[in-house]
């Protein structure tokens, strides 16, 4: 017993030489690159509805990473201007609208965009987006930090949903 106690002594020792070791020329330390800290939310499996004209959607997963709620306040790509909606009940009918005071992913949690409920909606995309294409999209969150993503355009018949300008002006809240 006393034995494995000398060895683990010996370990901690030598470790925490070898972590304050420098540059003995100089009277320097040298730093021990640390971990880079995770990133408060991440995307996972995002992508865009394809389409050869008018308006689409971008879905996925929004998971938080850390032990308090991430608000998302925005969200843009090169390609069009993006808005957050939602999917929701109004006298009657499920109409899409743009979602008051953004997505909130509780703290380590997670949030689903998906077709026929929360979107990243791209109100007016400059080209065609074809099956394969890949678009670039940063979230704002709600602390002024933002969020780069890439998703893929991908075939989609779904939901039903009309992202079409007529739908939208008989959608507004």
């Amino acid at each position: 017993m006393r034995f494995r106690t000398i060895v683990v002594v010996a370990a901690a020792l030598v470790a925490g030489g070898l972590a304050a070791c420098g540059d003995s020329a100089t009277g320097t330390a040298t730093a021990v690159p640390a971990a880079p800290p995770a990133a408060a939310l991440t995307v996972k499996d995002p992508w865009v509805k394809a389409v050869d004209s008018g308006m689409t959607a971008a879905f996925g997963t929004l998971v938080n990473n850390t032990g308090g709620d991430v608000t998302v306040v925005g969200a843009s790509s090169p390609v069009s201007p993006v808005e957050l909606h939602e999917m929701a009940m109004q006298d009657g009918a499920m109409v899409m609208r743009p979602r008051a005071g953004g997505l909130v992913i509780k703290a380590g949690g997670t949030h689903v965009l998906a077709p026929g409920g929360d979107h990243l909606m791209l109100m007016k995309p400059s080209a065609a987006i074809r099956p394969g294409d890949e678009l670039k999209f940063t979230l704002t969150l709600g602390d002024g930090g933002t969020v780069s993503f890439s998703a893929v355009a991908k075939p989609f018949a779904g939901a039903g949903e009309s992202y079409a300008p007529s739908a939208m002006a008989s959608m507004a809240p």
